[in-house]
């Protein structure tokens, strides 16, 4: 992949007020991959029931589908994404979301995301589509 563009991603990322805010770091990015981490603190991802909160974990999946979405330089923006969680990480858990394109053609491209915990237990599955702009990404 262009080194300019995952040195911009890395910095878009870092500057991002949702990331910062949620604690997700971006620790591997390629063509068409990206891995973003997240340590679970019930202080601020805990839902109702002490457990932590879906939107938690779909911020993570959706780091993860939006930073190996723009990996050709262009924006890409979510059409369609599908959550389907497996079970309740524990409190303290460092959280990992891998996104890996499927498939592209010139308008979409398809990801598949998996989100475990430090002990490789499955968290959630996710298979997301992204409409591809061909717009260069506005920081790059």
């Amino acid at each position: 992949m262009d080194g300019r563009i995952k040195a911009a991603i890395e910095t878009a990322v870092g500057r991002e007020p949702f990331a910062r805010s949620a604690g997700i770091k971006l620790v591997a990015l390629e063509e068409g991959y990206s891995r973003v981490e997240m340590v679970y603190d019930p202080a601020r991802h805990d839902n109702i029931y002490g457990r932590a909160h879906g939107g938690a974990v779909f911020g993570l999946i959706d780091e993860a589908f939006e930073t190996a979405g723009q990996t050709d330089g262009t924006v890409a923006v979510a059409m369609n994404v599908n959550v389907t969680y497996i079970a309740s990480p524990e409190p303290g858990a460092r959280l990992c979301a891998e996104a890996r394109r499927i498939a592209q053609t010139k308008r979409t491209a398809t990801y598949d995301i998996k989100v475990s915990d430090g002990e490789n237990r499955l968290i959630a599955v996710c298979h997301a589509l992204a409409y591809r702009t061909g717009k260069p990404i506005p920081f790059l």
